[in-house]
């Protein structure tokens, strides 16, 4: 009798322990969910924030292409007369309402920061050797628009165009001293981001200045400019995954304050409170949030109408984009 009244405690304290187990759970459950839902938060105002990548670029086709694909060789037939990276462009891209132009630098030999995409000149200019082995000087007699063909080198139609439409970094930051402006280191060398800290610190309106680039020069930069939103691949990990082991509590990791934040469109819907709630809090620690189409390779934007059916509803963050001249004329987000 002993043994079955000590049997009959046990069961009796195991399921008291199950239910309140299992209300512990439904608890913990119902607070994961109504923390981070967007349904009861009120929807957000306003259009999402356009990022212009290179200004208004020719663009190109996305399969099949690797780091070494010369993209000026494969352009679609041209729709517009602007060539990536030059002041012209940018112009452009804030006339049909850019908010964030992205740029791209390299050093030169001089000291100068050189605003153009590519590792090599052969590509897209009427130049030879690496972009950061030569002068400013050198780089302005090129004709950036030499290599751009649509028809597999039948015609040329921007030869000629380009001669002298490189510019210098501190010729974009003096041209548009109240734009946002997104600047891409395009090496992993530390030096670079201390050299790029030192030739910011010259400028005295930076507020609207955004670094990202490699980790090891954002990381040297980020010291010498503390104030400087900035991203890497480091700063990125640094961010969401802590924030996918937290965020679902409200917490916010420190390395997602005040910073950019790249997310491909085919992983967002994994983080705590996307879209309304995760860009709240956002927000609130003064973070970039910049949605790039589908999982992140080789720059694809929204730059058809149709990508922006893909955005949820009420979507107000950033949108990557290689044609803002096409999606800034949709009715109803961006015209009335």
């Amino acid at each position: 009798m002993i043994i079955y009244a000590h049997t009959e405690v046990l069961i009796l304290n195991l399921k008291k322990f199950i239910k309140r187990f299992l209300f512990f759970i439904v608890l913990l459950t119902l607070f994961i969910f109504f923390n981070n839902s967007s349904i009861f938060t009120k929807d957000r105002s306003g259009d999402p924030i356009l990022l212009a990548h290179r200004g208004l670029a020719q663009t190109f086709p996305l399969e099949g292409i690797t780091g070494e694909t010369c993209t000026a060789e494969i352009i679609y037939e041209p729709e517009h007369a602007y060539l990536e990276n030059t002041v012209p462009s940018m112009e452009a891209a804030f006339a049909h309402g850019a908010d964030i132009v992205e740029l791209d630098v390299h050093p030169t030999k001089d000291g100068e920061f050189a605003v153009f995409h590519d590792w090599n000149l052969e590509c897209r200019t009427d130049g030879e050797g690496v972009t950061r082995e030569h002068t400013m000087a050198e780089l302005k007699q090129l004709d950036v628009g030499y290599g751009y063909t649509a028809d597999n080198g039948e015609t040329y139609p921007f030869r000629g165009k380009g001669v002298g439409l490189m510019p210098t970094l501190g010729e974009v930051l003096k041209t548009f001293p109240d734009k946002q402006l997104l600047i891409h280191i395009k090496s992993n060398d530390a030096n670079e981001g201390v050299q790029l800290a030192n030739y910011l610190a010259k400028y005295p309106k930076l507020e609207n200045v955004a670094v990202y680039g490699g980790d090891l020069p954002i990381e040297r930069l980020k010291e010498e400019m503390p104030q400087m939103r900035v991203m890497s691949k480091e700063t990125l990990k640094s961010c969401l995954i802590p924030y996918l082991a937290v965020g679902w509590t409200g917490y916010m990791p420190d390395a997602c304050k005040n910073t950019q934040l790249h997310i491909p469109e085919t992983y967002a819907r994994i983080l705590w409170g996307y879209p309304q709630k995760f860009l709240n809090r956002m927000d609130a620690v003064d973070t970039r949030v910049i949605l790039v189409a589908g999982n992140g390779n080789w720059s694809e934007g929204f730059d058809q109408v149709s990508d922006l059916e893909r955005l949820p509803k009420n979507y107000n963050g950033g949108i990557w984009t290689n044609r803002v001249d096409v999606i800034s004329q949709v009715p109803g987000i961006f015209t009335e």
